[in-house]
């Protein structure tokens, strides 16, 4: 499906731009802040076919897309004003719990660079292993300008973090990047190096290397943004462009080098202090733990608290020793789903199971875990048993990760150590990896899961039901939409319709009723997008997407409205059972033109079939069709 298409239907179905607060994404999730999430379709959203699963999580209303998810938030951004910083200015204050907040808070600022951030850590990590293997010196050219691509992003980290996080709190992005410039400048860089204490009017500034934090410089600037409203509001208005930047910068930079970045910093040392008890207590239980249940905290949202913790301890110690045992967990899953594409019988599942396997090599498991694992729900347990076997192996062993990005097999390089005097034991992290992937697909495929099996959703008739329980070929089938009929009288199928365009499926899949009441009335619940002057032919497009054509007649445009009366006008929303066109059939005959009405669904090739009613007459409002996906 075309990336605009899903943008406009999840746009639709979330409730409308007039619902959105906000809207980021992350490498597969488009992360909605929305008004009031009954009005968002969240069946209907499940249901599509660009859509993986929706997850409610930390005040966010996240729509897992997959890997095309940075396309279709470019699309979505294109069609709407979402991107304006006034639809974050309308915010709802409701307040959700304090570890939701601080989830969507992480989040939010991360998101944004995260792919970036990934990037150049796997650079990084392929650096390492240039390095080790003598095939790179680190003396020569090419390795310091790599190294500078690799690098530059986490050293001047708190820049990136400045900019997403003002965003993040509603105040100046460019004042804050300021603000992060004058905690990395030379001149406090040159002094915190020298040791030599200096003072701001007398009061002793607590030197530190802001470099590669993470902490000081996001505290920093939410005080700003308080700092900044109580200044614009004081300021008149024909200075405050000048004035509030200026007094902000004076006294948020004395402020943070003074009290603010020591307590960042602090915080930081807590966090990694804390980290690092829990970890020194057992680092097999700790990576046992982490890999089974790290997954879980994805579903849910809460993997986005642990960032702070993985670049605290890169920041502090040089080496984060809880990524390493976050990549059997991911593995695992792959193996599980590999294991379910080997053994499931259903064609689409066995597609979704072998390209979601792939995906979850390069670190990217939503599309295994929402659309194969978790769904299949045993899958999903093997492959937290496998995580939790491979991540106690390299807690057990001390793997430690050298670089931040995301977590799949392009971590590996990032795993070897180029100071000699500390070990990581990157082939433990291989071997115990390789183990969890194992695991989980022996599991799945020994001990086995209840196969997918072929349905449809209530809500077609008996015929059609029966039809599809009879096919052994069938997949699986979910209903889209039921087409109630327009018209009363005999149904023809298409192919009877003595006119090419409609007869040859050219105009979509459908049927054709000769009616013996003059009166079309609407199928679906939706809005009128075609009515000819005429009154011959009606368009509407139903709340669920699908686009219906109802031609009155052959050749009837000739009879230039005589015999019709046209009770809608375009872009007006009609009920099902509404009336939309009362004609004379036997005026309309008299004047030589057949009355055969083809119902057609005019964007069929969006779904994966339409399925017609084997009844031979039908009342207005019977079961007509079933869109399917």
């Amino acid at each position: 499906m075309e990336n605009k298409k899903i943008a406009e239907d999840v746009l639709v179905l979330v409730g409308g731009e007039k619902n959105i607060n906000s809207v980021v994404h992350c490498a597969t999730r488009l992360r909605f802040k929305l008004k009031d999430t009954n009005e968002a379709n969240r069946a209907a959203l499940e249901a599509h076919d660009g859509v993986i699963t929706v997850v409610e999580s930390g005040g966010q209303y996240q729509v897992v897309i997959g890997s095309n998810v940075n396309e279709v938030y470019k699309d979505l951004m294109a069609i709407s004003n979402l991107d304006n910083a006034s639809s974050e200015a309308n915010e709802s204050n409701e307040k959700g719990t304090i570890m939701g907040t601080l989830i969507d808070v992480i989040s939010g600022i991360f998101t944004p660079f995260l792919g970036a951030m990934a990037g150049a850590g796997v650079l990084k990590g392929f650096l390492s292993l240039l390095t080790v293997t003598k095939v790179l010196s680190v003396e020569t050219g090419t390795y310091k300008v790599l190294f500078a691509a690799a690098d530059g992003i986490f050293n001047f980290l708190p820049f990136f973090l400045a900019f997403t996080a003002a965003k993040k709190f509603k105040t100046n992005q460019y004042v804050a990047v300021g603000l992060a410039a004058a905690l990395m400048h030379p001149v406090m860089e040159a002094a915190n190096a020298a040791a030599v204490p200096i003072t701001f009017f007398g009061i002793p500034v607590t030197l530190m290397s802001y470099a590669s934090t993470v902490i000081p410089i996001i505290l920093a600037v939410f005080i700003q943004s308080y700092v900044e409203r109580f200044f614009a509001k004081v300021i008149p208005e024909f200075i405050k462009i000048i004035a509030v930047p200026l007094l902000v910068l004076l006294v948020m930079v004395p402020l943070t080098f003074i009290a603010v970045g020591p307590l960042g910093g602090f915080i930081g040392d807590g966090l990694g202090y804390v980290y690092g008890l829990i970890y020194g207590l057992s680092p097999m239980i700790a990576g046992a733990f982490m890999g089974a249940f790290w997954q879980v905290l994805v579903i849910f949202g809460m993997h986005w608290g642990f960032v702070p913790i993985m670049m605290t301890n890169l920041t502090q110690a040089g080496f984060d020793t809880m990524v390493p045992m976050l990549l059997p967990a991911v593995l695992a899953q792959g193996g599980a789903a590999l294991g379910v594409f080997f053994k499931t019988r259903d064609t689409k599942m066995k597609t979704l199971a072998g390209s979601s396997t792939l995906t979850a090599l390069f670190g990217i498991t939503e599309p295994t875990v929402y659309g194969v694992t978790l769904k299949l729900k045993k899958p999903f347990i093997y492959g937290c048993i496998g995580g939790a076997i491979g991540g106690g192996i390299i807690g057990f062993a001390g793997v430690k990760n050298f670089a931040f990005g995301l977590v799949s097999l392009l971590s590996l390089p990032s795993f070897i150590s180029t100071d000699p005097t500390i070990s990581s034991n990157v082939m433990v992290a291989i071997i115990a990896t390789a183990i969890s992937f194992v695991i989980g697909l022996v599991l799945t495929l020994v001990l086995g899961f209840q196969d997918v099996e072929p349905a449809v959703v209530a809500g077609t008739q008996t015929a059609t039901t029966e039809e599809l329980n009879n096919d052994t070929d069938a997949g699986t089938y979910i209903e889209k939409e039921v087409i109630e009929s327009p018209l009363a009288g005999k149904i023809f199928p298409l192919s009877e319709v003595k006119d090419e365009a409609f007869s040859s499926g050219a105009l979509g899949k459908g049927l054709a009723i000769e009616p013996t009441v003059g009166e079309l009335v609407s199928p679906v619940n939706g809005e009128v997008t075609i009515v000819f002057p005429t009154g011959h032919a009606i368009g509407i497009i139903s709340d669920e997407g699908t686009e219906v054509l109802m031609h009155i007649g052959m050749d009837t445009v000739q009879l230039d409205g005589v015999g019709f009366t046209t009770h809608v006008k375009q872009g007006q929303k009609v009920k099902v059972g509404e009336s939309l066109v009362s004609f004379d059939i036997e005026k309309i005959k008299a004047a030589g033109y057949p009355v055969i009405t083809p119902i057609v669904i005019t964007n069929s090739k969006d779904f994966l079939d339409v399925l017609t009613t084997e009844e031979s007459d039908v009342a207005t409002q019977d079961y007509l069709m079933t869109v399917v996906i």
